[in-house]
C-alpha cells in the first residue's frame, strides 16, 4: 500500500482526528466484517479501486483515463487488517485505529475500462506514468519542476513493448524531479533494474570526491566513516554505539549527545519496526542525561524509516501532548489526519535540546524534525532537510514494472507544507563545513553555557 520504510506509518504515540471522513463505526477485523463491505469502492487519493466479493478483495489502479487490474501482491494485508464502515457509502481500512486510515467511497460498478484487455506498449506506459504523477504527485512547483515538463520528457511514440532503452529514458525523466521518494523497478530480459531519485547535495559531493576512494559507493562509505569517527572522537570515552549501530550516544563534558541514523531496524533479529531494542537504548541514554543542562539530538545523517518510531522517540523529550503534523492524500478532500507527540511513559529528558539536521535528513527523519519542533524545549539548528516527507506509494504498472512516488501532503502545526522544499531550521549553521565536529562543538558550547 503506502510505505516509508517497509509497509505503513503510525503506531504508538499517535492521536487520530480522522481521514477525509472519520468513521462512525468501531474498527473490526476485515475477516469478520461480512457482506457489509461487499461492493466496489474508490479510494480517496492513491488511485485505487477495490472490489470486495464474499471476502475476496481485488485491487485495480486508476491513472487519468487508464485503469488496470493489480496483483495479489498489491494488497497489503497489514494495512487492510481492520475496517470501519460508515453507513453504506463509506469505509476505511487501517492496520490499527491509531495508524493511517485509507478511506474509500462506494461506487455503482467497476468502470468498464478496468477490464478491457490491451497490449501495453512503451507509449502506453509513458502515458500511465504521466497520468499517475498528474493525479497524485505533491511536488510540482515546489521543486521547480512542472507536470508539462515531465510529461514531455516521458512522451514517446514507441509502439513496442517497454525495454531497456525505454527504462533508461524514463528514469532520466524521473531523475529530473530530484525527489528521494521517486523510483522505478523493472525486470528486463531476466535482469533486475532499479532507479532511485533525489540524493542530498552533501552525498553527491562525497560521491564525486576522488580523494575519498576509487568509486562513488566507496567514497560515500568513506564519508560516513569520517562522519562517525569525528563524533566518537568528541564523545567522552568514545560514546556508546548501540541498537544495530543505529544509535550513537554519550556526553561531551556536561552536554548529552545522541545521534540517530535511521527510524527503524534497531534489532537485526527482529522486524524493522520493532521497538524493544530502541526502547532499551533510549532508557539507558536518557537516564545518563538526567541533570545535564542540555542534550544534542542529531539527525543530520538520518536516512528515514517509520513515522511511528519518529513520534515514539520524540515522546522521550515531550512535556505533554503536542500536534506534530497532519497529512492527507493528494486528491482527497475533508480534514487532514492529525498526529501528535505523546509524552512517553518511559525515561524522558525535558531539559534544553538542540536538534541538528542537514540536507541528508530525509523522510521519517523529517517527520521527526516536525515532531521535535513542536516541543517548547527544542531549538532546531543546522541546514534545511531534504524535502521528502510524504510516504512512498508503490504503484505497480500494467507491464509488471513498479513505480514509486509520494502521494500525500504533510503539514506542520501551522499548516505549512515542506514537501519539495525541506524543513528550515530556526538557526542556520553549516553542518559539514569544514566538518561535522565543528558544528557539534559550537552547539555543545551554547548548551553548556546555559547550565
Amino acid at each position: 500500500m503506502v510505505v516509508k520504510f517497509i509497509q505503513y506509518v503510525g503506531g504508538m504515540g499517535l492521536s487520530v482526528a480522522g481521514f477525509s471522513l472519520a468513521p462512525a463505526q468501531p474498527w473490526v477485523p476485515v475477516a469478520t466484517a461480512g457482506k457489509v463491505i461487499d461492493g466496489v469502492w474508490r479510494s480517496r487519493g492513491y488511485g485505487h479501486i477495490l472490489v470486495v466479493r464474499g471476502g475476496t478483495r481485488t485491487l485495480y489502479h486508476e491513472a487519468g483515463a487508464f485503469c488496470y487490474r493489480g496483483t495479489s501482491d498489491d494488497l497489503d494485508d497489514d494495512a487492510y487488517r481492520l475496517v470501519s464502515v460508515t453507513g453504506r457509502t463509506h469505509l476505511a481500512f487501517a492496520a490499527s485505529p491509531d495508524q493511517t486510515h485509507y478511506s474509500f467511497e462506494r461506487i455503482d460498478a467497476l468502470p468498464r475500462r478496468c477490464t478491457t484487455k490491451r497490449d501495453w506498449t512503451a507509449h502506453d506506459i509513458a502515458e500511465v506514468i504521466a497520468a499517475t504523477f498528474s493525479d497524485l504527485y505533491p511536488g510540482f512547483g515546489r521543486r521547480g519542476r512542472t507536470l508539462n515538463a515531465l510529461t514531455a520528457a516521458l512522451a514517446t511514440s514507441d509502439a513496442s513493448p517497454p525495454g531497456l532503452p525505454f527504462f533508461e529514458r524514463t528514469t532520466r525523466a524521473l531523475a529530473s524531479l530530484d525527489d528521494a521518494h521517486v523510483g522505478l523497478e523493472a525486470k528486463i530480459d531476466g535482469v533486475d533494474h532499479d532507479f532511485e531519485g533525489g540524493e542530498a547535495r552533501t552525498i553527491k559531493n562525497a560521491r564525486a570526491d576522488s580523494a575519498l576512494g576509487s568509486d562513488p559507493a566507496a567514497r560515500e562509505r568513506a564519508w560516513s566513516k569520517s562522519y562517525h569517527d569525528g563524533i566518537t572522537a568528541l564523545l567522552d570515552g568514545g560514546g556508546h554505539q548501540v541498537a544495530n549501530r543505529r544509535i550513537l550516544w554519550g556526553t561531551i563534558g556536561r552536554v548529552g549527545y545522541i545521534n540517530i541514523v535511521a527510524m527503524g531496524a534497531f534489532d537485526k533479529d527482529a522486524l524493522p519496526n520493532s521497538t524493544k531494542v530502541l526502547d532499551a537504548a533510549l532508557d539507558e541514554a536518557l537516564a545518563a542525561f538526567q541533570g545535564l543542562p542540555g542534550v544534542i539530538v542529531d539527525v543530520s545523517n538520518n536516512r528515514g524509516g517509520y513515522d511511528a518510531i519518529s513520534l515514539r522517540i520524540a515522546g522521550r523529550f515531550a512535556d505533554g501532548r503536542h500536534l506534530a503534523f497532519s497529512k492527507r492524500a493528494i486528491g482527497a478532500n475533508g480534514p487532514y489526519q492529525q498526529f501528535e507527540v505523546m509524552p512517553s511513559e518511559r525515561v524522558r529528558y525535558l531539559g534544553r535540546i538542540a536538534l541538528l539536521t542537514s540536507d541528508v535528513t530525509v523522510s521519517a527523519g523529517e517527520t521527526f524534525t516536525l515532531a521535535m519542533r513542536a516541543l517548547p524545549n527544542v531549538v532546531h539548528i543546522g541546514s534545511r532537510t531534504r524535502g521528502a516527507l510524504s510516504d512512498q506509494l508503490s504503484k505497480p504498472l500494467p507491464n509488471g514494472w513498479t513505480l514509486t512516488l509520494p502521494a500525500e501532503k504533510y503539514r506542520d502545526p501551522y499548516g505549512y507544507s515542506a514537501e519539495g522544499i525541506g524543513v528550515e531550521p530556526a538557526r542556520s549553521l553549516p553542518p559539514f563545513e569544514p566538518d561535522h565536529r565543528t558544528m557539534i562543538r559550537q552547539v555543545a558550547q551554547i548548551l553548556s553555557s546555559h547550565g
